[in-house]
């Protein structure tokens, strides 16, 4: 038995199918994720300053943990995001540390929610907008979870009559978040949690922060310029001793020495 052949003109019931580019089309598309940026600058420009000021202190802070063994990363002016999904919750400290991080880690922006750690200090220096570094970066480390904030104001002038003051601090106390402890005009604050003082020295535009030791901040901690230059001091001192020690015995053998020329003369005769 034969199987007909089709008529002229007649297709095949598959030819009217759609294509499954066709399908494809009207398919309803879905929609993709957003990708989410977390950007590590922002383009805000920062006070010069601001700068120099961190510029000098963050290494200051990064050999004087490392001198006590104590592993942390001091870092400088990089976002840290604390809200995965959130990239507007975010924030850069002037100065800050990472406790338990490597200093070596390099770091061009930091979620906590990676690995869990929150920066422990934080130092803020006030710019021209400063009622935001005063208002409104506080709440911002308190939801960040900081232990210990710093604002330091270089623009304030103890004595006058402006709102502005030299020193913040604020700590974090149980059930009650980060509080602020205390507020100065003095030249220095004490960091509970890094062990130091902090003062200012120098003044106007040459106004810096330095770390300073022992019970009332009196001793400054060096730069490593100031260090090699101290050492080389005091190897020169050591150096001029032992050349005057060296002086002296010289002189009392010679006088020994003449003695003994002497008394040899007195027994020949």
């Amino acid at each position: 038995m034969t199987t007909p052949l089709p008529r002229a003109g007649a297709r095949r019931r598959d030819e009217h199918a759609p294509s499954a580019y066709a399908e494809a089309m009207r398919a309803p598309k879905k929609r993709s994720s957003p990708v989410l940026v977390y950007p590590e600058t922002d383009d805000m420009g920062e006070h010069e300053l601001q700068r120099l000021i961190a510029e000098l202190l963050r290494p200051l802070l990064e050999r004087f943990l490392a001198e006590r063994g104590i592993v942390a990363h001091a870092g400088a002016d990089q976002f840290v995001y604390w809200a995965e999904g959130e990239p507007t919750k975010r924030i850069a400290p002037d100065l800050y540390v990472l406790p338990g991080v490597r200093q070596d880690v390099v770091i061009r922006s930091w979620k906590t929610w990676q690995t869990g750690i929150v920066p422990s200090f934080v130092l803020e220096i006030a710019g021209d907008d400063y009622a935001k570094d005063y208002e409104d970066n506080p709440v911002l480390y308190g939801d960040l979870g900081v232990e210990e904030l710093v604002i330091f104001d270089p623009h304030a002038r103890p004595g006058s009559r402006s709102s502005r003051v030299r020193w913040q601090v604020y700590r974090r106390i149980r059930r009650r978040g980060l509080v602020r402890v205390e507020v100065s005009q003095s030249d220095r604050v004490r960091s509970k949690h890094l062990g130091v003082w902090l003062r200012a020295v120098g003044t106007g535009d040459d106004v810096r922060v330095r770390i300073a030791l022992g019970p009332q901040g009196d001793e400054l901690y060096p730069t490593e310029a100031e260090a090699e230059c101290a050492a080389k001091e005091q190897e020169r001192a050591q150096r001029l001793r032992a050349e005057a020690e060296v002086e002296r015995l010289r002189a009392l053998l010679a006088a020994k020495t003449g003695r003994r020329s002497r008394s040899r003369a007195k027994r020949s005769r």
